[in-house]
């Protein structure tokens, strides 16, 4: 049976799928985009001990991963699923932003940079939102300011990712939270119209992080995918 490798997004680890992995019927393998301060880096860290052929979901800056995994090596990757991402190059306007929070964190206020810039675009409001709040600031505090430093280096310089995903004919997946407003619903209607084949489905009741928002629909999401 062919793995599934799932991809999280930036500072957040294994926890970020809120238990949905172990859900899934197939062999799931999890990676952390660490290691480099490059996305043609970090993909070809993990290709260099990946499986031959798997299954590829990233969320975020995971699926920004998944998408240079795939512009790598096209043939290794069986099915794709893209969570809340974007296919296209960073903003100069987000650009902009990353130097100023990668000398905070690196000064030692990580902690205030996930607070005040990243976590207020997470999460649509719901009766959970603070416990998955509090779970996002010690995923981010677990991989710690370094991290961070090559996370941002490595999504501020990436490349359009357009072409890669209209040459993919796989079994595809787009979903996204319905309120997400880091990655908007024009992002992910466009990665639909570039691969066709794909699915689009929107999860509403939640934001930026589905599988922690609306983890029931998400995985359905996900089988439905993998069926």
């Amino acid at each position: 049976m062919i793995p599934l490798v799932l991809l999280p997004g930036m500072m957040c680890d294994a926890w970020m799928w809120g238990g949905i992995d172990r859900a899934l019927d197939v062999p799931v393998i999890h990676h952390l985009p660490t290691g480099a301060a490059t996305m043609a880096a970090l993909a070809a860290g993990f290709l260099a001990d990946a499986p031959p052929r798997f299954a590829l979901a990233g969320l975020s800056m995971g699926g920004i991963l998944a998408m240079e995994i795939l512009r790598q090596a096209p043939d290794r990757v069986a099915r794709l699923a893209l969570l809340d991402t974007n296919p296209r190059a960073e903003t100069a306007e987000v650009q902009a932003r990353r130097a100023p929070q990668i000398d905070r964190a690196l000064a030692g206020d990580l902690e205030g940079v996930m607070r005040d810039d990243m976590k207020p675009n997470y999460l649509a409001p719901g009766p959970r939102k603070a416990e998955i709040l509090d779970l996002c600031m010690d995923m981010a505090l677990a991989l710690g300011p370094q991290v961070f430093a090559q996370q941002s280096h490595a999504l501020r310089d990436r490349p359009d990712q357009q072409a890669t995903l209209a040459a993919f004919t796989g079994p595809a997946l787009v979903l996204m939270g319905a309120d997400d407003r880091l990655c908007p619903l024009d992002r992910h209607q466009l990665m639909h119209r570039l691969m066709p084949q794909s699915q689009l489905q929107i999860i509403p009741g939640a934001a930026h992080l589905p599988p922690l928002e609306q983890p029931d629909a998400t995985l359905r999401a996900l089988r439905g995918w993998l069926a």
